[in-house]
């Protein structure tokens, strides 16, 4: 069914440098929506390009995660967002709405509020991002089509695997030298070193408070 149980190490996950390029398979991807599972997902900018190096265009990213994580009945247990793609770690509430509709309500909320914010500010971006559909129709495009990627984890034990490995990405590419270092995760507050919000960020869900499937 797609789903990964039972695992100890980053290795056993499956991870690899490879990860990085992954997106390749995309179209592909086939949602689990089994209930009880997290769901570990990674979409990527139009084009891999690195469009979240603008704290703009992340805070935007931000206030749809939120808001699409309450219309849609998620838990955000952790995050990290790269300069060219994002990684969430979710799980869903009793009633919650399909995979593919928690991303959409990420996704076009975000690429819209990001258009505006790049018109407002005649942003040469917007041509970058602007591409011809066909003759005479013309779309923005923020985020790469397709489902990105999708790994059912089945255990507490496999998702904080998972965080963990997600929260070094920033160190991996040399951005920070310890995963505490790059704000856009939720590294500080899941490692314990930070109990206070931070309003640019998602809220996040202790994996304490998830009873285990």
């Amino acid at each position: 069914m797609g789903a990964t149980a039972g695992l100890s190490s980053s290795a056993e996950l499956g991870y690899t440098s490879a990860m990085e390029e992954l997106f390749t398979h995309r179209k592909k991807v086939h949602h689990f929506d089994e209930p009880g599972h997290f769901h570990e997902l990674t979409f990527s900018c139009y084009n891999r390009m690195p469009l979240l190096n603008n704290d703009s265009c992340r805070l935007l990213l931000t206030e749809s995660v939120d808001r699409a994580m309450r219309r849609h009945g998620y838990l955000l247990i952790a995050f990290v967002y790269m300069p060219e793609h994002v990684h969430l770690l979710v799980f869903p509430q009793d009633g919650a709405s399909r995979i593919d509709r928690l991303l959409k309500a990420i996704k076009r909320p975000s690429s819209y509020r990001i258009k505006q914010l790049l018109t407002n500010t005649r942003s040469p971006l917007l041509a970058k991002l602007t591409i011809l559909q066909r003759p005479g129709v013309t779309a923005f495009r923020f985020w790469q089509e397709g489902p990105g990627y999708d790994r059912n984890l089945t255990s507490l034990k496999t998702a904080l695997t998972a965080a963990q490995y997600l929260h070094r990405n920033p160190v991996r590419r040399g951005l920070v030298t310890t995963e505490i270092e790059w704000r856009w995760s939720s590294a500080i507050h899941f490692l314990g070193f930070c109990d206070e919000p931070d309003s640019g960020l998602p809220v996040i869900t202790s994996l304490s408070e998830i009873v285990s499937p």
